[in-house]
């Protein structure tokens, strides 16, 4: 297996966390193990690494209920249509992703917007499945324009995705460091929620929520009008932290002339 698993136990519940490479930004996807099926949350951005992750659920021996995807952005969709299951997202997070068009993966293969698109639209507040209360919040702002959470209360578990990266660098394409802020602030603010799940990085304490408060204000203070600049500075402050291409593709976008 190139990516790697994270296992964690939550009463009723047992958490797969699959880990891609750091060539493919360590983008993660939650399998949620109910007692008698599974979710998955984000779908990754390369098709072999999704095909790793549909391997190893199928050798759960449940089946897969759904997939839920919580934002547009490639690296969480692409592979969406490997799991062979229902798509499931916030009806503007659909809109965004049908706007985008086809996709490509890293090795040139077209992706289908058809593959992607969500079929099944969720609304924020509380779904019980399988007898476990999913509860499913919408933000705006931050690392991408519009974003799914979802909090299992029973099981003290915030799957934040790309709210929170755990010791990674950030896609700041967006340029919306003050909306990321009031995001995390939030999401901190209930203390019984112990086990935070991100969308780059492994799983993580509650501390993730001030290594990110940090590297939120160094990124306000450094991030001028110089992409370079800006990576040399970031990554001499946070040296050990994964995926500096991340900061790269971020910069094609706030240096380079693309629209986000």
């Amino acid at each position: 297996m190139n990516g790697r698993i994270t296992v964690v136990d939550r009463k009723a519940v047992r958490i797969h966390s699959y880990m891609a490479p750091d060539d493919r930004l360590h983008a993660t996807t939650q399998l949620i193990e109910t007692p008698d099926r599974l979710i998955a949350v984000d779908a990754q951005y390369a098709l072999a690494d999704a095909d790793e992750v549909v391997a190893y659920a199928t050798g759960l021996n449940k089946p897969l209920d759904r997939v839920i995807l919580t934002h547009s952005h490639p690296d969480h969709i692409q592979g969406a249509g490997r799991f062979r299951a229902p798509v499931h997202a916030l009806a503007v997070v659909r809109e965004q992703i049908a706007a985008q068009g086809d996709g490509q993966d890293p090795s040139g293969t077209a992706i289908p917007v058809a593959h992607m698109i969500p079929s099944v639209v969720i609304n924020p507040g509380t779904e019980v499945i399988d007898g476990i209360p999913f509860v499913f919040e919408a933000y705006s702002g931050g690392e991408a324009p519009d974003q799914l959470v979802i909090r299992l209360p029973e099981q003290h578990t915030l799957i934040a995705q790309d709210l929170v990266y755990h010791r990674a660098h950030l896609f700041l394409a967006q340029n919306d460091i003050a909306g990321w802020q009031r995001a995390l602030e939030t999401l901190s603010a209930d203390p019984s929620y112990d086990l935070v799940l991100p969308g780059h990085g492994l799983p993580a304490s509650r501390e993730v929520f001030a290594e990110m408060a940090r590297y939120l204000t160094d990124a306000r203070e450094l991030l001028g009008d110089d992409g370079e600049a800006y990576k040399k500075a970031i990554m001499e402050r946070y040296p050990d932290w994964s995926c500096p291409s991340m900061i790269d593709i971020a910069n094609l976008y706030l240096f380079g002339g693309q629209d986000g």
